[in-house]
C-alpha cells in the first residue's frame, strides 16, 4: 500500500469475516461511539467510505474519524491510531466499547515498519512493532501462528546487490502484521486470498469532527457497492 495504515478492531463475533462479509454499519451505532470517545466534539457523517480508503486515517490531529459499526465487530480508523509502539494506545480507545477482544494494526510502507497489539477483556495479552532492522516493541508472548516467522520461514527477499543488516529481523514486520490481520479478522490488505472479504468491499462511516457550534458539512455522495464492482470488470 501506498502509505501508512492503521485501524483499530473491537470484536466479540466469532467469525468476524462473515460479518463484514454480510452485513452493512450501522450509522447511529457509531455516532454514539464517537460521542462516547470525543463527549466534547460534534461527529457529523459525511458518508461511507471503504475499509481500503479509511485505514490510512484522515488528518493525525484526529479531526476526521471512520468507524464501521457491525453486529460483533466494530472498527475505528484515525490518524491517532499510528504507533509504533501499540501497548501505549491511549486508555479511551481500548476500554470505550467493551469488547472480548480488541485488535490495532499498523503498518507503514513508505517507513518499512509494521506493529500489532491485542487485548483480551482490556489486558494486554501481545505487543509487537518493528521496522526491518529495529525492535520498537515485543511484549508477551507471541500467537503460534507468528512460530514460522520467527523460524525464518518468510525471509525479507533483499536486492542481490545489498547484504542484509546483521541485526535485521527474519521477517518483514509488515508481513507479520498482514498474518496477525488475517488470523484475527479473516482477511488481509495486501496479498488477499479469493475466500477472503475484500477491503474495498467492506464499508465503514466517515465522520468530521467539529466543535458543537460548528455547522455540519453536506454529506458526501458515493456510488452504490454495485457500480464499484461492475467498474472493476
Amino acid at each position: 500500500m501506498a502509505s501508512i495504515v492503521s485501524a483499530l478492531w473491537h470484536v466479540d463475533a466469532p467469525d468476524p469475516a462473515a460479518v463484514l462479509r454480510n452485513s452493512r454499519p450501522d450509522p447511529e451505532a457509531a455516532r454514539a461511539l464517537l460521542g462516547r470517545l470525543f463527549p466534547d466534539r460534534h461527529p457529523a457523517a459525511v458518508g461511507r467510505v471503504p475499509l481500503s480508503t479509511a485505514v490510512h486515517g484522515g488528518d493525525s490531529g484526529g479531526g476526521q474519524v471512520f468507524v464501521g459499526s457491525y453486529p460483533g465487530v466494530t472498527v475505528v480508523c484515525s490518524g491517532e491510531l499510528s504507533l509504533r509502539t501499540p501497548s501505549q494506545l491511549p486508555l479511551r480507545w481500548r476500554q470505550t466499547l467493551a469488547a472480548e477482544h480488541t485488535f490495532l494494526t499498523v503498518s507503514d510502507a513508505p517507513g518499512a515498519w509494521g506493529a500489532f497489539a491485542a487485548w483480551e477483556r482490556g489486558t494486554l495479552r501481545r505487543a509487537f512493532g518493528a521496522s526491518t532492522v529495529e525492535f520498537f516493541e515485543d511484549e508477551g508472548v507471541p500467537f503460534a501462528w507468528e512460530r514460522p516467522f520467527w523460524a525464518g520461514e518468510h525471509p525479507i527477499r533483499w536486492p542481490a546487490d545489498i547484504a542484509p543488516p546483521p541485526q535485521s529481523l527474519p521477517f518483514h514486520p509488515r508481513r507479520l502484521v498482514e498474518h496477525a490481520n488475517a488470523a484475527w479478522l479473516g482477511f488481509r490488505y495486501v496479498g488477499r486470498l479469493a475466500a477472503e472479504p475484500d477491503p474495498a468491499d467492506i464499508e465503514v462511516w466517515g465522520f468530521e469532527l467539529q466543535d458543537r457550534d460548528e455547522p455540519a458539512p453536506a454529506p458526501r455522495r458515493r456510488r452504490p457497492s454495485w457500480w464499484r464492482r461492475a467498474a472493476r470488470l
